[in-house]
This record gives C-alpha cells, sequence and structure tokens, in this order.
C-alpha cells in the first residue's frame, strides 16, 4: 500500500511528483533543493548554508512521516561542484553520525533544478 507524505515544513514540490512516498515500512524522499519553505526562496549564502536548507527539508519530511535521520539507510547527493566536497561533508556530518551514517554516494552533475549547487534524496526505513 502507498501512502503519500507532504509538509508545510519543507518546499512544496515543483513538478508532478510528491514529497515522499511511504510503502510498507520504506519511505522513499524526493530530492531536495535548498527552498527556505517559510519563503519560498532560494537559499544561496554558501554552500554550507545551501546543504543545511537541504538536510532540514528532508529531516522535516522524515518527521512528517515518523521518522528520523537516525532511520535513513541511504541518500544520494547531486552536486554542481566536486571542489566543495570537504564543506558539504561538514555539515552533512552534523546530521549523521559516522558510525550510523547511511550509505551514499555524492556525485558532481552539470545542473540541478532552480540551478542550486546541491541536491539531496534519500530513502529510510520507519520503526
Amino acid at each position: 500500500m502507498k501512502r503519500i507524505i507532504h509538509t508545510d515544513k519543507a518546499p512544496a514540490a515543483i513538478g508532478p511528483y510528491n514529497q515522499a512516498v511511504l510503502v510498507d515500512h520504506m519511505l522513499y524522499v524526493s530530492g531536495q533543493i535548498p527552498i527556505d519553505p517559510a519563503t519560498g526562496e532560494l537559499v544561496q549564502e554558501s554552500i554550507e548554508a545551501e546543504t543545511r536548507q537541504v538536510l532540514n527539508n528532508l529531516g522535516a519530511i522524515l518527521e512528517a512521516a515518523g521518522a528520523s535521520y537516525r532511520d535513513v539507510v541511504k541518500c544520494s547527493v547531486f552536486v554542481k561542484d566536486m571542489h566543495q566536497y570537504a564543506r558539504i561533508n561538514a555539515v552533512y556530518a552534523e546530521y549523521f553520525d559516522a558510525e550510523t551514517a547511511p550509505a551514499r554516494e555524492l556525485v558532481e552533475v552539470g545542473n540541478l533544478p532552480r540551478f542550486v549547487n546541491i541536491e539531496i534524496s534519500l530513502i529510510a526505513t520507519l520503526p
């Protein structure tokens, strides 16, 4: 059985998709970009600020589904500049403990929606 997850604490979808879909005990969260859900504006001060906003958006969706960062089993990170890897990792480490962090890939891409510098999607298991 499929259930759509939506929260106003994360940006609304900007296309024909949902913030997340829950199937059985698996939560599939769509890629999030650094949009502040309160204003609808992009956060662009720095890659750290962008990464933090993306992870906050993901956290809001996890919470809406009854999950947390501890339940995340896989993250997919897409970036426009691999030279920002260390700076992204520093923020990422604020949300995930190294010993229990999910599986992950970080891939450099040509462009992302709204020409942002980072997008992250994830998969989590619900307790």
